[in-house]
């Protein structure tokens, strides 16, 4: 056992109900750091080429971050990884909660299925007891029934992460839940543990890890949890409580929705991600019916307005937050309207993608859409986009009345909206054809129904528009899990003082203006964004202002570590990403995005106004700075040496 880490995983093998503990070396970690980063060697190593992601070689995993299970602030996060069944690309989700810290108490580092079982499972691992059990029971349940039957059969104390019935139904855009409704959500890795016939990890420990040294750890910790915690005062508290109110004044005046760290800690704070919900639509960044509106005409702030965070907030209960979070972010609902006695907060990509894209303003139905989804485990942000296609699919004649079951699909028909997902969940009529996102959708359907699907690669497409983000159009389009608005992206990134984040770390200077500078910046922060998923970092840490994560890497593991080393760091487990996309055959240079995401044609009016994203440009100026080939993306030989990757050479050449 190393300082902040155990130098042990475990491997499930439902094939033959085994457990098999693995040692890995100091070096190991300081190469991969934790999260997908030790996934990615894992994974790569121990698959073979071009495997089906649903058969018997697949495997995937639960990875905590380096710094998870420490009190390092923010650091609650975990990743599951494995390769995507529904892009056939690298797969990877986070999530945070509870669950990440769980698996480190258990003393692993890491925990990874293969095989597939005979008969729904679900696994226990209770202060060193380790099982495989009978699901049947509990197969079929929602994730909290299925939780709360567990909790009263091994004890209210554990953690769990599971499936629901859209992961049970190997729907290939279903997430992993835990904490109850805190969801892996993106690249259908809930239809590989489906696939396994594995229902639940349930999880109880009394590990602590060696930490380098403590005192330091607790003095930065209380530092940092200070600083991000102060009480507003009274002017700047009124000041935060009018931002819901002014979204026609940001889009007039062109502000962006960013600012100082301690400004956005405190609005994040008072209203967690659903800040968003009416200020993105007008200013430009939410995409609004299907990407082929304009939220200032189409869903302007006297719609908006029925789903802000303010209304939401009349449901709230208390504040909720990934463990060792000092900014709490979340919320627990009461709905009396719903009958609903607990439920999450909606987060922004989940209001944005059951609200502004379908032009749905009803509350009380995005509040439902959510708690269903979070039940049955799947993807609100692929749901609302695959229900988006549905409803233009049913408005252009290319689906019909007798193929819905009845149901009249139209925007903002939010009654409908609720029944169409609930037959996605189930595989009922047409949400059999639909549970698998909307290429498979459009596959299936045809008759020119492709041109509605906004997707990359396959996964549907986050909830900010490249056209207002502009650097987001080569992440949507090219990183190794295409679609996804966590993924790197120098101009998300600089939504908050992004230059003040890490010691040693800074933009080039003038990239906004320069493109070889702005290439250089993207390589920069995708090292970045590595670096701090695997860490087990929250990725709007980076909106929050300075983090002290060289000195906490240092305290906990006792590593004297440069920005440059973990800089290079997040670039070898970017290049390992990419090298596993390439590996199983996925042309990803070849990718294009969906017309209406790039603005081709642009729109004629709105905030985006004349604007086209030219994205490949883009790509391959970054593929060039990462030392990657800027016609296939592939890794250049030299720099998989450099990277100490030389293990990839013989499978890309």
């Amino acid at each position: 056992m190393g300082n902040g880490f155990f130098g042990k995983i475990l491997w499930i093998d439902f094939s033959d109900e085994t457990f098999k503990e693995e040692n890995l070396s100091e070096s190991i970690y300081r190469q991969y750091l934790g999260g997908y980063g030790l996934g990615c060697k894992l994974i790569y190593e121990n698959t073979p080429i071009k495997y089906d992601p649903l058969g018997p070689d697949s495997i995937f995993g639960f990875f905590p971050g380096l710094l998870t299970g420490s009190t390092a602030p923010c650091s609650g996060r975990y990743m599951v990884a494995g390769k995507s069944p529904l892009t056939g690309t690298w797969g990877d989700a986070n999530s945070g909660g509870t669950f990440g810290p769980e698996i480190k108490k258990c003393g692993y580092d890491a925990i990874l299925f293969k095989g597939i079982a005979e008969s729904p499972k679900y696994v226990t691992i209770i202060e060193d007891e380790k099982s495989i059990h009978d699901a049947n029971d509990i197969w079929g349940l929602d994730v909290i029934k299925a939780e709360e039957k567990l909790k009263k059969k091994h004890g209210k104390f554990v953690k769990t992460a599971g499936i629901g019935k859209a992961g049970e139904n190997i729907s290939l855009i279903s997430g992993i839940v835990n904490d109850r409704g805190r969801i892996a959500a993106r690249s259908g890795i809930g239809a590989i543990m489906g696939s396994k016939k594995v229902k639940m990890l349930v999880l109880k420990g009394n590990k602590q890890m060696s930490l380098a040294n403590k005192r330091d750890l607790l003095k930065y910790t209380k530092s940092y949890n200070s600083e991000k915690n102060p009480s507003p005062g009274k002017f700047r508290k009124s000041l935060i409580k009018k931002i819901p109110g002014i979204p026609k004044l940001l889009r007039r005046l062109h502000i962006p929705f960013k600012g100082p760290g301690k400004i956005l800690t405190q609005i994040y704070q008072v209203f967690g991600t659903s800040i968003g919900n009416t200020l993105l639509a007008e200013i430009g960044d939410s995409p609004v019916k299907n990407w082929g509106g304009i939220g200032q005409f189409d869903f302007p702030p006297n719609r908006s307005t029925e789903i802000s965070t303010v209304r939401i907030n009349n449901y709230k209960q208390r504040d909720y937050g990934c463990l060792t979070c000092p900014i709490q972010c979340g919320a627990i609902l009461k709905v009396p309207e719903l009958g609903l006695e607990e439920t999450y907060l909606p987060e922004y990509e989940t209001c944005c993608a059951f609200g502004t894209l379908l032009l749905n303003n009803d509350l009380l139905s995005i509040i439902t859409l959510n708690d269903l989804c979070n039940r049955a485990s799947i993807d609100t942000i692929s749901t609302g986009v695959t229900v988006a296609f549905a409803i233009e699919c049913f408005e252009n004649g290319i689906i019909t009345i007798d193929d819905t079951n009845g149901l009249e699909l139209g925007w903002g028909k939010s009654d409908s909206i609720v029944e169409l997902v609930k037959l996605m969940i189930n595989r009922e009529g047409i949400g059999d054809i639909l549970a698998d996102g909307v290429k498979k959708a459009s596959e299936k359907i045809g008759r020119g129904s492709e041109k509605f699907a906004m997707h990359s690669f396959g996964q549907e497409i986050a909830m900010h528009d490249p056209k207002f983000i502009e650097s987001l159009g080569c992440t949507y389009a090219f990183d190794p899990t295409p679609g996804r608005h966590t993924a790197a992206s120098i101009d998300f990134m600089n939504l908050g003082p992004i230059n003040k984040y890490m010691k040693g770390f800074s933009l080039p200077k003038k990239w906004k203006k320069n493109k070889e500078a702005k290439y250089k910046g993207q390589m920069l922060v995708s090292g970045l964004q590595q670096v701090i998923n695997c860490l087990g970092l929250c990725t709007f840490t980076t909106l929050f202002g300075s983090y002290p994560s060289k000195e906490i890497i240092e305290s906990i593991t006792g590593w004297d570590i440069s920005t440059d080393e973990l800089i290079k760091t997040g670039l070898r487990i970017q290049t390992l990403r990419q090298s596993f996309t390439i590996r199983e055959g996925v042309k990803i240079a070849e990718n294009y995005l969906p017309s209406r995401v790039i603005g081709e044609p642009p729109f004629e009016k709105g905030p985006t106004k004349g604007i086209t994203v030219d994205y490949r440009e883009f790509y391959e100026g970054v593929c060039k700075e990462m030392g990657w080939n800027p016609q296939n993306g592939y890794p250049l030989k030299e720099t998989l040496v450099d990277l100490n990757l030389d293990f990839v050479i013989k499978d890309l050449y």
